[in-house]
C-alpha cells in the first residue's frame, strides 16, 4: 500500500519540483539576465529535454553532468568571494536571522509564536526543495549503485544534505543577507531592487552582478539553467519509474511526452503558482515515505551497528547487507574478501 501511494504522489511530484519550478527558475533568469522572453526558453528546454528522455540523445545529458560539477565549484568560489568581502557583516546577518524567526515582530498581526511557525514551515519547504530529504526520490539514484554496503552509500546520501543545505544554501542565504538588496532591521528587499529581485526570481544573479559585473550575473543564470536542467532529467526517470511500477512499462511513453509538454507550462506561469504546486506535491509523497522510514528504523539500526562493529570496532562478524535473503547470500561473500564496497 505504501509503495503505491508513493509511487503516485512520485509521478504526481515529477511535474512540479522536477520540472514546473525548475523551468520556471531557468526562464525568470534568462529573462532578467539576458532578456529572453519566457516562452522562448520554454521552447528551447523543452526541445532538449525532449531530445534527451524522447530521442534517446544522451550527449547532451553527459555534457551537462560534466559542467555541473565546475559550475558548483564556481559558485561556492564566487560566494566564498562575498562572504570575505562582507565578512564584517556576519553579526549583523546572523542577529537578524535569529531576531527574524524568533522576535516578537515575526508574531505582529498574530497569536505569538505564529512567526516561529512560519519560519519552521518555509524552512521546512525550502529545505526539502533544496535536498530532497524525506522524500525518497535519492533512493532511485542510490539503489542503482554497485556498492554492496549499504551504511556506506547512506553516508553519501547523508552528506549530500549536508552539503546541499548547510554549505551551499548558508552560503547563498549569507550573500543575500549581506547585500544591500535586503533591509536586515525589516528583512524586505530594499525597495529599489524589489521589482528586478522578487518578480524575476534572481536575487543571486543579481548580487553577482554587483560583485563581479555583467559576467557574474550571467554565470549565475548559466548555472541555474545547467543545475535546473540536470534536475528535469533526473525527476524525468523517477516519474518513468513511478509511472511503470503504477501502470506498465506501455505507460511510460505517454508520461514522457506529457513531461516534456509541461516544461513549456512551468516556463511562462506564475512563480508563485509554480512554488505552490511543488510544496503541495512534495508534501503528499513524504507521507507514505516517512512511515516507511519510521517502520525501517530498526533494520537501519542493525545494519548501521553491524557496520560500525566490524570497520571500527574491528570484530570478527558477519556482514549484514541486506533483509532479503538472496541479496545477503550473493553479496556478504565478496564483501568478507575484500572484493567489494
Amino acid at each position: 500500500m505504501l509503495a503505491v501511494l508513493f509511487s503516485i504522489f512520485c509521478f504526481l511530484a515529477s511535474f512540479g519540483i522536477g520540472n514546473m519550478t525548475q523551468v520556471n527558475s531557468i526562464s525568470g533568469n534568462m529573462e532578467a539576465v539576458f532578456g529572453v522572453p519566457k516562452w522562448i526558453t520554454g521552447v528551447v528546454i523543452l526541445a532538449l529535454v525532449a531530445l534527451v528522455i524522447l530521442g534517446g540523445l544522451k550527449r547532451i545529458a553527459s555534457v551537462t553532468e560534466k559542467i555541473v560539477p565546475f559550475m558548483v565549484i564556481l559558485y561556492i568560489v564566487g560566494t566564498l568571494v562575498i562572504l570575505v568581502t562582507n565578512l564584517h557583516q556576519i553579526p549583523a546577518v546572523f542577529g537578524a536571522i535569529f531576531k527574524g524567526a524568533f522576535g516578537m515582530k515575526a508574531a505582529a498581526g498574530g497569536l505569538v509564536g505564529s512567526g516561529i511557525k512560519l519560519a519552521i514551515e518555509q524552512g521546512a519547504k525550502r529545505g526539502v526543495f533544496s535536498n530532497e530529504a524525506g522524500l525518497g526520490s535519492s533512493v532511485m539514484v542510490h539503489s542503482s549503485s554497485n556498492v554492496k554496503e549499504p551504511v556506506r552509500q547512506g553516508m553519501w546520501g547523508i552528506f549530500e544534505v549536508f552539503a546541499d543545505t548547510i554549505i551551499v544554501c548558508t552560503l547563498t542565504a549569507f550573500s543575500i543577507l549581506s547585500s544591500d538588496l535586503v533591509d536586515l532591521s525589516t528583512g524586505a528587499v530594499v525597495t529599489e531592487w524589489e521589482g528586478v529581485a522578487i518578480n524575476n526570481s534572481n536575487l543571486m544573479s543579481t548580487i553577482f552582478g554587483e560583485q563581479f559585473g555583467f559576467a557574474g550575473s550571467a554565470f549565475v543564470a548559466v548555472a541555474v539553467m545547467l543545475f535546473a536542467f540536470s534536475t528535469v532529467l533526473g525527476w524525468s526517470h523517477y516519474g518513468s519509474t513511478a509511472c511503470g511500477f503504477l501502470f506498465s512499462d506501455k505507460a511510460v511513453l505517454a508520461y514522457r511526452i506529457i513531461f516534456v509538454v509541461a516544461i513549456f507550462g512551468g516556463a511562462v506561469m506564475g512563480e508563485n503558482l509554480a512554488w505552490d504546486i511543488a510544496d503541495t506535491l512534495n508534501g503528499m509523497m513524504m507521507i507514505p515515505n516517512l512511515i516507511g522510514v519510521l517502520v525501517l528504523c530498526p533494520v537501519v539500526y542493525k545494519i548501521t551497528k553491524n557496520y560500525v562493529d566490524r570497520h571500527m570496532r574491528r570484530q570478527d562478524i558477519e556482514p549484514m547487507l541486506s533483509n532479503f535473503k538472496d541479496i545477503q547470500e550473493e553479496n556478504a561473500p565478496l564483501v568478507r574478501s575484500g572484493k567489494a564496497e
